[in-house]
């Protein structure tokens, strides 16, 4: 992981023009955090998580990460690690992921209450996905105009900070790993199928 994040804080260092959008300072933290984060989460759900959702949880991990080719539409699925619950499993929703125009792609949430949108920017090893999450009728500003120190939801929509890796592998099946997200649970996964 820690060559992840090496890469994404160097790129815009040598203005790679695919990193469309920087990590700010503190989720640099958070994605420096996402294998221990996730180990704990993972600890918790395996111990108290119901069966069902664990079944989920088990097909989302499965696989190890490939080649990168997301563009199109997806069902997706947000499993909540820890926090309120040990493990949440939520149903099929849409999510679209389309070419961003300078190497990367746009991966938004379509539909269901709560909906994120954010690029991914080819790493080594996936994709360092930055956006945010909303819910109501829009985001109230894009993650780069986020206030760069400050984890606070901006109103409306209660819109909040996401950083995480992408994970595709293969065709079909996709994983948006979301460390220490700022509200309601310990880990998110964005689960995508088609």
């Amino acid at each position: 992981m820690r060559r992840f994040i090496a890469l994404a804080l160097a790129a815009p260092l040598l203005a790679l023009p695919a990193l469309a959008e920087a990590p700010r300072l503190p989720d640099i933290a958070r994605l420096e955090a996402l294998d221990a984060t996730l180990g704990r989460a993972l600890k918790g759900a395996f111990a108290e998580g119901p069966r069902e959702d664990l079944a989920v949880l088990t097909a989302a991990l499965a696989g190890a990460p490939g080649p990168l080719d997301p563009a199109g539409d997806w069902q997706c699925r947000t499993l909540k690690l820890g926090g309120f619950l040990p493990l949440v499993a939520y149903g099929n929703f849409a999510c679209r992921i389309a070419p961003d125009g300078a190497g990367g792609w746009v991966l938004e949430k379509t539909t269901g209450s709560q909906r994120q949108i954010g690029t991914l920017t080819p790493q080594e090893g996936g994709a360092l996905y930055t956006g945010v999450g909303y819910v109501s009728g829009g985001p109230a500003v894009r993650y780069d105009a986020l206030p760069p120190d400050d984890q606070t939801p901006v109103e409306p929509g209660q819109t909040i900070a996401q950083v995480g890796l992408f994970e595709q592998m293969g065709p079909s099946r996709a994983r948006l790993l979301l460390p220490l997200p700022l509200l309601e649970s310990d880990f998110d996964i964005l689960y995508l199928t088609r």
